[in-house]
């Protein structure tokens, strides 16, 4: 985690935004659901991601529409990770 990114990571807001979305997608990983695969997501990933720019911006940092629940290989693989269930 970036030092920028700390506070809001620890923040309630984000918190309940989290788990609040990952269980509005049934807590299993988003891209492997759309493969066939039941994985579990364990990472709630932002698509736009934050910045020192953006993240005091709700629209950005807390809105579902920049949200997707993620497993670890997922999320590995979003961030250029050699893991890879996406691609596979």
């Amino acid at each position: 985690m970036q030092a920028f990114a700390e506070s809001f990571y620890k923040s309630r807001a984000w918190r309940e935004c989290r788990d609040a979305y990952a269980a509005s997608v049934g807590g299993l990983c988003e891209p492997c659901l759309a493969r066939g695969l039941h994985t579990a997501g364990v990472i709630v990933h932002h698509k736009v991601h934050l910045t020192p720019d953006n993240i005091h911006d709700p629209a950005v940092s807390l809105c579902w529409d920049n949200l997707q629940l993620v497993c670890r290989d997922c999320h590995a693989a979003l961030h250029g990770g050699k893991r890879c269930r996406i691609n596979a």
